[in-house]
């Protein structure tokens, strides 16, 4: 038995109360459904900047009506203090995934992402330390920024190259300043690359994954930036669920404060990933021509590689990814085609 399986035993024979920030989007959505399904009681908070009720009507649908009555919504933003204070009343484990998301964004619109992410996070950690609540809270690789070093080691971080690393940099340090004058252990998660169910596949933010699965399901051209020897380290979000969870229930002395990557540890070009696209595809829609993508520039803000270490968390919180980037990419796939496939789901 992992640390996983023992943590899901110990929760379902004493439940606790979470409340899931962001929970109508892509993350915060499965981690709704994870928590239902291992009999805790979860408390929503979003305001749909970015999240689709379809997404809980999915994760509905996944857990059955008896676990959904675990569930309570408040339509809210974390921008506001009275919204959080409220959202963290009677909670345990607070799982902070809201934000805005994405490098083009914050450049195009700094002011929203630093409102969201800066502002919002430091509301919710002000409601949760009074709660008394344990918070953990999602970070980014971006905050590795100009540091070359591969992997990635939480201790050595660059300077950010956007104002959405920029944020997430600054969430960190509260944090850290928040563990130091408080004694509110927070944990933070930097999230390397997630994907999965439920993820956006629409707008100009959307992430690659979904995007590229759209287009080439819908015969449109999928864009690269760059020559396609970028990198990253793609992280199925099963393996987000299970950091939050055992990050949210640890008694590990030395992890509260800390900062932990989480991600895989390996390595995947984008001309790769394309490649196990368009094959997965393939396989699927025989029938179908799926042709390689169109190169453009390299956007203003990304990296060029991205590789996480994660012997930290998983030394301190016994921490181990059940699914590498292929067996991800299938379930995703899988949930993609069979969504495009139906017309009441597109453009949700």
């Amino acid at each position: 038995m992992d640390a996983l399986d023992a943590t899901l035993d110990d929760l379902k024979a004493n439940p606790r109360t979470w409340l899931v920030t962001g929970v109508a989007g892509f993350i915060g959505s499965n981690l709704l459904e994870a928590l239902l399904q291992a009999g805790q009681r979860v408390v929503g908070l979003d305001n749909f900047a970015t999240g689709y009720v379809a997404n809980l009507e999915d994760a509905q649908s996944a857990v059955g009506p008896d676990s959904w009555e675990c569930f309570r919504f408040i339509e809210g933003d974390i921008r506001d203090l009275a919204t959080c204070r409220e959202a963290v009343k009677g909670v345990q484990v607070v799982l902070h995934q809201a934000a805005l998301g994405s490098v083009p964004r914050s450049i195009q619109d700094p002011l929203a992402s630093h409102q969201a992410n800066v502002d919002g996070s430091l509301n919710l950690f002000l409601a949760a330390k009074d709660e008394g609540a344990r918070l953990v809270y999602a970070s980014s690789s971006s905050v590795y920024g100009d540091n070359l070093d591969l992997p990635k080691v939480e201790e050595r971080t660059g300077k950010p190259l956007s104002p959405y690393a920029l944020t997430k940099s600054v969430v960190e340090q509260y944090a850290r300043i928040f563990n130091l004058t408080y004694g509110f252990g927070c944990i933070g998660l930097r999230y390397f690359n997630v994907f999965g169910p439920r993820q956006n596949k629409n707008g100009p933010y959307a992430a690659v994954i979904p995007r590229w699965i759209t287009n080439l399901l819908e015969g449109e051209p999928t864009l690269l930036f760059g020559d396609g020897s970028t990198s990253r380290d793609f992280c199925y979000v099963d393996n987000v669920i299970q950091a939050n969870i055992l990050a949210g229930i640890t008694e590990h002395p030395v992890a509260a404060g800390r900062v932990f990557n989480v991600s895989c540890g390996g390595s995947t070009s984008l001309n790769a990933l394309h490649v196990m696209i368009r094959e997965g595809l393939q396989r699927r829609h025989p029938e179908q021509v799926f042709p390689p993508p169109e190169c453009h520039s390299d956007r203003a803000g990304d990296i060029r590689h991205s590789q996480a270490n994660i012997r930290a968390i998983s030394d301190l919180l016994g921490y181990c990814p059940r699914y590498q980037v292929p067996e991800g990419l299938d379930r995703t796939l899988d949930w993609f085609c069979a969504r495009l496939n139906s017309p009441s789901v597109r453009g949700s």
